[in-house]
């Protein structure tokens, strides 16, 4: 027993002896160490206990039609179901792989009966033999990593793919809730068209009256037709505006959205997320999933120069066996006869037709490829905080500006009907205030609207509710936990 013990767990002791990988290291960050300031940005002021990747989306969307919203997306959607089944397939590749590191070891048992002649030629004889054994067939020692080298490459593969998944979850919240923002934007445009519609069918009437009673000229309807006809186009187009942003919202949920949990316009909108202070350093950057995924990437391509290396080097292989035998069935356990193979095998490469190399050439190829992608993929991480921190700090004095923009535009044109029909100003003056105050409030719904979109983009591009996510906030399925 001690023998045939030491005969099929003599591979596993010789399994892994070296590794031929290259040290790892990580790509210098090729982006300043802070983010920008200027006169772009706000500047954040008193000290900061909570930073956006320590909190959770349902903390951070504070409306409560909002929230209902995304945990219909992140219950529905195609993309992250798409991403949690492309983790399942890396981690069962990354088993695969693995078990490549252990032999495989079959137990059977064997049975033969046979019948003969005899010398003399006319008698029969009947033997018979039986044999239990269990066996590895064809084990390859990995004396020099190869298989410990293409397990870490699947296995880093498997961790970006997680990483892959996390950032999209964190990119279908932003687009539920920038889509969501979208159909209160197009709602409230399509209701200051319908009412500059209105408005200006009350005074292309009144107009055409007033030139029937020769006050006004033909040029004065004209003028009033042009508004009108102007706000007529664009309650057909802001209509069709409204129906393809509930599309789009309906897509990215994965189902239809009821009409109870849609806004019903962007100025009914208020505190729907936090506004919170981003005073961070690009460092923070480097764990933003998408980031993460770049790198396990690369750290997958660095493994697959040590499989590579490995090629070059002989394979020793082994076969063996152990088992007991018998004339009996019924004494094979009992009385049997021990019984043992041992086949061990060499392979040197001598001649692959540049094959080995062009592999390992391949590989760190493969690795350059994935530093310059790590590289890009912080690159791109900086600049879209950098975007959205430029947007936060003008953001605010540009909706001040829009509100009194419309304010004013209201008070002009209501200043000049007045003037108008009091006969102290021309008819084209009060068309120009009311084409002014139409103007406006589709400027500062526009500016609402990116007001919100910045506040979900800031929360993904600083990485939002990472942390908390692996405390427990995340819905994606990583349930096991893989070593290697």
């Amino acid at each position: 027993m001690l023998q045939r013990l030491i005969t099929l767990t003599f591979p596993l002791l010789l399994a892994g002896c070296i590794s031929l990988d290259p040290d790892y290291q990580r790509p210098q960050a090729p982006v300043p160490a802070n983010l920008p300031q200027g006169a772009a940005y706000a500047t954040p002021s008193g000290k900061l206990s909570l930073s956006y990747p320590d909190i959770p989306w349902r903390d951070y969307v504070v409306d409560a039609l909002l929230r209902q919203v995304v945990t219909m997306g992140l219950s529905s959607s195609r993309d992250l179901r798409e991403a949690i089944a492309n983790i399942e397939s890396a981690r069962a590749l990354y088993g695969e792989q693995r078990s490549e590191l252990f032999p495989t070891i079959n137990a059977g048992v064997d049975g033969t009966r046979s019948r003969s002649l005899t010398g003399n030629g006319n008698a029969t004889a009947i033997s018979q033999s039986y044999e239990a054994s269990a066996s590895t067939s064809s084990f390859e020692l990995d004396l020099f990593g190869k298989n410990r080298s293409l397990s870490r490459s699947k296995f880093e593969t498997y961790l970006a793919e997680s990483e892959a998944a996390k950032s999209t979850r964190l990119t279908l919240i932003a687009d539920i809730v920038t889509d969501w923002v979208n159909v209160a934007a197009e709602r409230s445009l399509l209701t200051a068209a319908k009412d500059t519609m209105e408005s200006a069918r009350l005074s292309l009437e009144v107009t055409r009256k007033n030139q029937q009673n020769g006050i006004l000229s033909m040029v004065d309807v004209a003028s009033a037709d042009t508004v009108y006809q102007q706000a007529r186009s664009d309650v057909a187009s802001y209509t069709t505006s409204v129906a393809q942003a509930k599309n789009a919202l309906d897509l990215v949920v994965g189902q239809s959205v009821p009409e109870s949990l849609l806004p019903s316009g962007i100025e009914g909108l208020s505190g729907i997320m936090k506004d919170m202070p981003a005073n961070v350093s690009s460092q923070v950057l480097l764990n933003r999933p998408d980031v993460l995924e770049a790198e396990h990437n690369l750290k997958s391509a660095n493994a697959s120069i040590g499989s590579a290396r490995a090629a070059f080097f002989p394979s020793i292989s082994l076969t063996a066996s152990g088992g007991v035998g018998s004339g009996e069935l019924s004494s094979l356990f009992s009385k049997g006869a021990g019984v043992w193979s041992f086949a061990p095998s060499i392979s040197l490469p001598i001649f692959t037709g540049g094959y080995n190399t062009s592999q390992l050439n391949y590989t760190k190829a493969q690795k350059d490829l994935y530093v310059a992608t790590y590289e890009k993929a912080v690159q791109t991480a900086f600049q879209e905080t950098a975007d959205a921190l430029a947007r936060k700090g003008t953001i605010g004095e540009q909706l001040a500006a829009q509100t009194g923009y419309v304010a004013a535009s209201r008070e002009y044109y209501r200043l000049a009907e007045l003037r108008y029909r009091h006969g102290v100003d021309t008819y084209l003056n009060m068309l120009d205030a009311q084409r002014t105050l139409y103007t406006a409030r589709q400027s500062l719904i526009s500016a609402q609207q990116t007001e919100y979109q910045n506040l979900i983009t800031l929360y993904k591009v600083l990485g939002g509710g990472i942390t908390a996510e692996k405390q427990g906030d995340s819905v994606v399925a990583n349930s096991a936990t893989l070593t290697r």
